[in-house]
């Protein structure tokens, strides 16, 4: 099964090198699940000619806002809104979690309640998960196909699921502590408060609950195709 990765975003140079760009961190989210891989990086203007180019779709995380004008924005909404009419699945995470409520009609916004940074406690149907965190934009309104299936008090929509079309995280199951540590030292104090930052830090021992998303993702792929081959 091959999964598009639609890139949207760039790690900071150094931290890339070191731990790679966001395209090989999802590649070893899903490693060992039976998938192949090939990535669009949409932000520099590189699409996919069709929607059925790849069998599903993974939308990454990005520094921009899903409601500023960047010529790709409209673009990308465009082709989340034909594979979810064509039944195309599409999975989204962080930026890849807001375009995808934006373009399906729901809003995003900077947040007014600030940061969320490093590991952080989310409900997913009476579950608690930990996942890293790196945002400060978030759903603030969801589509009306939405369902919520994973939130916390600071973040009323951090998972959503359409049926079987299309699924998204707010939270990066995709980082590793050592990214969020890599993304303190360069994208962290100064624009993150110190509180956030320190708090994050404190809590980098903590397990991190990435392969159950992971696990998530992967069946939700896999079910697709199973009903498309059923």
């Amino acid at each position: 099964m091959l999964i598009g990765i639609l890139q949207t975003g760039q790690a900071p140079d150094d931290l890339g090198e070191k731990l790679g760009d966001y395209p090989r961190l999802f590649e070893n989210l899903l490693a060992g699940q039976g998938f192949e891989f090939r990535t669009w990086h949409v932000e520099n203007g590189v699409f996919p000619d069709s929607v059925l180019d790849a069998d599903g779709w993974l939308i990454t995380g990005s520094r921009h806002g899903a409601y500023e004008d960047h010529a790709f924005i409209p673009l990308l909404e465009n082709f989340i809104r034909d594979a979810y009419r064509d039944h195309v699945p599409v999975v989204g995470i962080c930026f890849g979690h807001q375009i995808m409520a934006q373009a399906l009609g729901g809003r995003v916004e900077k947040f007014s309640g600030g940061w969320a940074a490093g590991a952080q406690d989310y409900n997913f149907s009476g579950k608690t998960l930990v996942l890293n965190a790196w945002h400060q934009d978030q759903v603030v309104e969801k589509p009306a196909d939405a369902v919520v299936i994973a939130c916390n008090d600071f973040c009323q929509f951090a998972g959503l699921a359409y049926d079987n079309r299309a699924l998204s995280f707010q939270p990066h199951p995709e980082f590793q502590p050592e990214f969020v540590q890599g993304l303190i030292d360069t994208r962290g104090r100064g624009r993150v408060p110190d509180t956030l930052i320190d708090r994050a830090l404190s809590r980098m021992d903590i397990p991190i609950d990435s392969p159950v998303i992971a696990q998530q993702i992967s069946t939700f792929f896999k079910q697709h195709q199973k009903l498309e081959t059923a």
